[in-house]
């Protein structure tokens, strides 16, 4: 019978490192200790890595925040806009045409938008995230306490 562990994770430094664009970097927690640390990605750190894989049980990589994840939520939202100003201007720059501005100096002029992105974005890290979780076994204590029965 496998053996439950609980440890405190920081959800602020998980969420941070699910929403680290960093490539020079590479994500790790620390299944045991609930630390979690960052890899150089750099040729020097050779050892290191080699030290992660051979303990592959305790240590989980945690996948970047990536262009793709990025442009999938900025697809899924420009695709709700019904302004067709908006739009246009959001599909100019997704498509790299010039002029193009990022998506967020763009809606900082529609705040109602930006904040619907927000959210948006949001949601789907928080899905990311407890999808990941839920992969790698990990579970929160609202999550363990809901199976629990109550007298």
């Amino acid at each position: 019978m496998a053996m439950i562990q609980s440890v405190e994770i920081s959800w602020e430094d998980l969420l941070g490192a699910f929403t680290s664009g960093q490539l020079d970097k590479t994500y790790y927690l620390d299944r045991l200790t609930g630390e979690i640390f960052t890899v150089p990605s750099t040729s020097d750190s050779s050892e290191v890595r080699q030290q992660l894989q051979n303990n592959g049980e305790r240590f989980l990589e945690i996948p970047p925040f990536d262009y793709r994840s990025e442009r999938q939520i900025v697809t899924e939202f420009v695709a709700q806009i019904s302004d067709p100003e908006l739009k246009t201007m959001l599909r100019t720059s997704l498509a790299g045409k010039k002029p193009f501005g990022k998506i967020e100096d763009i809606l900082s002029f529609y705040p109602q938008e930006e904040e619907r992105f927000t959210l948006l974005k949001d949601r789907f890290l928080s899905n990311r995230l407890k999808t990941w979780m839920e992969e790698n076994n990990l579970f929160t204590t609202d999550t363990v306490l809901q199976g629990v029965k109550h007298a």
